[in-house]
């Protein structure tokens, strides 16, 4: 899959050679309604089109309200895995700032679709808005889409129980544990990933050493003390129990995926690691003392090997 980085103010640059069928979306999560924009498109682009995604970082609801920024489903190398995994042959990542934010309806559908993308067909859901302060709707880029030469085709939304799937409605299930639902609206469990680094080594002096990950996907959508598998991607799953958060107990400041496996002690720094979450079992405390914080730490453990018992191990 080709990813073009760039804006699409500037007027040298990137211009896709073919022609394609593109998608428009934040596409946060690749959940079931996102994976039914790109079928429709692989579906009109046959084997005439390549599909390409146009998708926006930072998300333009963290851009207007930085303070507000909607929890994250993906990190950015999550969501290109994703549309790479569903087929699609270039996404284009849009940086979202002002200059894009400023940008017409019309300029976005005659710059980025018509003349960058060479569009013939663009698939969006009906909710669907763009240009400066979201002027333009479907029906507008209908009219747009004559004029330039490409048709627009609407995809209703995904039911599941009769409810819209949508990324807001997932993250308000992983913050509430329930990741079954989650995985239901997703189309494939949630998990989050990324490099072990460097800590202060503070849970090994406790009896609980831990494997350190910084969250790319920040704000997160779910956070607390969590029974999870994680492996070494590639390797085997793992239990584990989980720390997801800033860790107010020891005076913690970033936030940070802390994962202690049980019974294995092994270096793992710079290794990738998956997680994949399988219950919560309580927010993030602060204790009075480290001796009251070891105790509920080997209350967690106990608590989150019984309920991966319960679960058992995810299938690779």
């Amino acid at each position: 899959m080709r990813v073009i980085r760039n804006r699409p103010e500037w007027k040298n640059g990137t211009r896709f050679s073919g022609t394609s069928v593109v998608a428009i979306g934040n596409f946060d999560g690749i959940h079931l309604g996102h994976q039914a924009l790109v079928k429709r498109s692989r579906q009109l682009a046959g084997d005439a089109h390549s599909v390409a995604v146009v998708t926006f970082e930072p998300l333009p609801q963290a851009f207007f309200r930085p303070q507000h920024a909607p929890a994250r489903l993906s990190t950015v190398y999550q969501k290109l895995d994703l549309l790479r995994s569903h087929g699609v042959d270039v996404t284009w990542l849009m940086r979202f700032g002002h200059g894009l934010a400023a940008m017409s309806a019309q300029d976005f559908a005659k710059i980025v679709l018509a003349r960058k993308l060479n569009a013939k067909a663009v698939v969006v859901g009906d909710d669907f808005r763009f240009g400066r302060n979201q002027e333009g709707d479907v029906e507008r880029l209908g009219v747009l889409g004559r004029e330039l030469g490409f048709d627009v085709e609407t995809v209703p939304p995904v039911l599941f129980e009769g409810e819209r799937i949508s990324s807001s409605g997932i993250r308000a299930k992983l913050a509430t544990g329930d990741f079954a639902a989650a995985a239901e609206r997703l189309g494939r469990p949630f998990r989050m990933e990324g490099h072990v680094i460097r800590g202060a080594g503070l849970g090994r002096t406790l009896g609980f050493p831990t494997a350190n990950l910084a969250i790319r996907a920040e704000p997160s959508a779910l956070g607390g003390v969590l029974a999870a598998f994680s492996r070494v991607a590639g390797g085997p799953w793992l239990p584990a129990v989980t720390n997801l958060g800033r860790r107010p107990a020891v005076g913690g400041k970033e936030p940070l995926l802390e994962v202690h496996f049980f019974d294995f002690d092994q270096d793992l720094y710079g290794q990738r690691l998956e997680v994949q979450f399988v219950a919560k079992l309580r927010d993030e405390l602060n204790f009075g003392s480290l001796d009251d914080l070891v105790a509920q730490m080997k209350r967690d453990e106990q608590e989150a090997r019984r309920r991966l018992a319960e679960s058992g191990t995810p299938p690779d």
